[in-house]
């Protein structure tokens, strides 16, 4: 029997927890903490920039990008922009915009680009007749404009050794390919100990400027 669909968990912070734990994977986690107005705070004051998400969300929906702005702060989604003189009324329109979901606040990553495009990685990594194996490793190319990189937001895919060599250097195509592999295969070893039946996985990597490898998330459904 081939197992291909498994089982499927939601929430971002139930799988976050869980690779945090690990003390191989845990650097390659960008730090990450539950929506609130002092998290918040704090996330801005300690990293300039932070990515807000839902909990339970995919395809980009809801992603937002908050940046300090000329002495205040502003916040990009989609391709929309919006500025603040003040905390209070970035959080506040931050928190209508969610709608009473819950909400991660994440350290923003500055990726690695083509054309001034971010660029991150989906490992695709499915469990057939008991073994897991590693399907495809391809990179999201954002659509100009976006910070987003997924495809049914206009991103474009490409293969995963061509957006390392355009975006890093092609000297570092084998080293990081190997990386996300070995983070994949123990990545899985710790979320299949915490919730077994899974049988599918897609990991979101990302890498930044100076040549970090990070994981943004984990999908029990992946597109």
């Amino acid at each position: 029997m081939v197992e291909i669909q498994g089982r499927q968990l939601a929430s971002k912070w139930a799988k976050t927890e869980a690779l945090l734990s690990h003390p191989r994977i845990a650097p390659h986690i960008p730090p990450t903490r539950l929506f609130s107005s002092q998290n918040l705070r704090s996330m801005m004051a300690a990293h300039g920039m932070v990515v807000i998400k839902p909990v339970k969300g995919a395809g980009g929906h809801g992603v937002i990008k908050v940046m300090e702005d000329q002495g205040g702060y502003s916040y990009t989604y989609y391709s929309q922009i919006k500025r603040f003189a003040s905390f209070e009324g970035l959080f506040a329109s931050l928190d209508k915009m969610r709608k009473g979901r819950r909400y991660l606040i994440q350290k923003g990553i500055r990726l690695a680009t083509i054309d001034g495009r971010p660029i991150d990685y989906r490992v695709k990594y499915v469990k057939e007749n008991g073994v897991w194996t590693i399907r495809a490793i391809v990179g999201r190319l954002a659509r100009p404009g976006l910070f987003v990189t997924n495809l049914c937001r206009g991103g474009t895919q490409l293969l995963g050794s061509d957006g390392i060599r355009r975006s890093v250097s092609a000297s570092a195509v084998a080293g990081k390919k190997r990386q996300m592999r070995e983070l994949t295969r123990i990545s899985t070893q710790v979320l299949e100990s915490r919730f077994p039946g899974i049988g599918q996985l897609g990991f979101d990597f990302g890498i930044d400027k100076s040549g970090k490898l990070w994981i943004f998330e984990v999908n029990t459904r992946p597109q």
